[in-house]
């Protein structure tokens, strides 16, 4: 590790890779590269996909759409919370109102 920069060895189906990351990253990349090689090996092990780059591009494809799905899911749940909170809000300015009104 020279000046924050670690050089870290990740082993894809087989095959070595030299990266360089961030030191403080390191751990991540590990722990994604060992991701990557998981879904590649299964991708591999059906049979129906020959090849490196494509058994690649399928497990890149795979990982962007449930990137996707994931990022649509939680925005559809933060638009649920915003209309609770939003909900909440209301209740609470009008028990405040109601009890300010009794105080007079």
């Amino acid at each position: 590790m020279t000046n924050g920069i670690a050089q870290v060895t990740i082993r894809i189906l087989e095959k070595e890779y030299q990266i360089a990351c961030p030191a403080a990253e390191r751990n991540a990349l590990l722990d994604s590269a060992e991701f990557l090689n998981a879904r590649m090996r299964e991708i591999r092990d059906t049979g129906k996909v020959v090849g490196l780059d494509r058994i690649a591009v399928m497990a890149a494809l795979n990982m962007a759409n449930e990137l996707l799905r994931s990022r649509a899911k939680g925005d559809l749940l933060e638009g649920e919370a915003k209309l609770r909170l939003q909900a909440i809000r209301e209740r609470v300015e009008s028990a405040l109102q109601d009890g300010r009104q009794l105080e007079l």
